[in-house]
């Protein structure tokens, strides 16, 4: 009977060892045994030259119609008119009185238009979102719209209305018999400070409304049954909610002033001189191109600056 458990043993034995040797030498020849790549390398370089082809063309693109050009702006601001490869473009324009103007007129204008739609565009996304009445979806709606219109299409709304021969004034001359009107303002900084804010507020109420339709009105009405004023509840409650999103609009806003061109054009306001318009002025006025080029180096470094503050907050705020 051993005997025959022993056959039985050997029998198992031989049926589980591989033909050819011990278990080990089976093992070895496994690892010896080469794998198959499940993607040889031929297809894989195949793949990413055919990548790299559909990129070419927009790569091509963007450096022809973009970079070549700006290239060609930084490059003529280094070539004075005397000929040669000089800095003295930049030393004449920096200590010019005209530049120093226009790069103080663009700062707070750009300042004062940003905080001026901070204010309002906070305080008319408050009633949009938290005051309900009839229209407010129709008003939320009317703001994505108005985000496409050309910047001249308000300032001229407000020639007709605050015009020397707008509205206000045509109706104030028909009642006094006067000869002009009073209402003079669109034709100084404080014309094109009200346009801008006017412009751009919408650019700040688009975060702020999405934002608060992230908000959890649950922490409002808690904070109303305790007893808790309205004023209260929006520094309290939703103002610190609000705050990426008035960062992120914020920063937009005042990337966007920066360069505003057409807002200061229409009004003809008068001694308001800007960086874009002082690039005008140097290249179609005057033909200093090497000048022009200098300030539009200057403001394209402070529009990229400040592009890079936007999109860091933006990215923060989850925009």
């Amino acid at each position: 009977m051993s005997s025959a458990v022993s056959g039985a043993g050997a029998a198992k034995e031989s049926v589980r060892r591989p033909a050819g040797g011990t278990w080990q030498e089976g093992e070895r020849r496994k690892d010896r045994a080469p794998r198959r790549d499940p993607e040889p390398r031929k297809t894989r370089g195949a793949r990413r030259d055919r990548r790299l082809l559909w990129a070419l063309p927009p790569v091509a693109a963007l450096a022809l119609f973009f970079l070549y050009p700006l290239a060609l702006v930084v490059e003529q601001s280094f070539s004075p008119d005397t000929g040669g490869t000089s800095i003295e473009p930049y030393t004449e324009v920096f200590a010019s009185a005209a530049f120093r103007e226009a790069l103080t007129t663009t700062v707070w204008l750009a300042v004062g238009s940003t905080a001026g739609c901070l204010v309002l565009g906070f305080a008319l996304a408050l009633v949009i979102a938290f005051v309900p009445f009839p229209g407010s979806r129709a008003v939320a709606r009317f703001i994505d719209v108005f985000l496409s219109f050309p910047s001249f299409l308000i300032t001229l709304a407000l020639l007709f209305i605050y015009g020397t021969v707008g509205m206000v004034n045509g109706a104030w001359t028909d009642l006094t018999g006067a000869a002009s009107g009073p209402v003079q303002f669109l034709t100084t900084p404080w014309g094109v400070l009200l346009a801008e804010i006017t412009y751009f507020t919408p650019f700040v109420m688009r975060p702020l409304l999405a934002a608060f339709s992230q908000l959890d009105t649950a922490q409002i009405e808690v904070a109303s049954s305790l007893g808790a004023r309205p004023a209260r509840i929006v520094r309290r409650v939703i103002l610190p909610e609000a705050l990426p999103a008035l960062a992120a609009g914020g920063s937009l806003v005042l990337v966007l002033c920066l360069n505003e061109f057409g807002i200061v054009l229409f009004t003809g306001a008068k001694g308001v001189t800007t960086l874009p318009t002082l690039v005008y002025s140097k290249a179609i006025l005057e033909s200093d191109y090497p000048a022009a080029c200098v300030v539009a180096v200057v403001n394209v470094a402070l529009s990229v600056g400040l592009y890079a503050v936007y999109r860091m907050v933006a990215r923060r705020a989850g925009a």
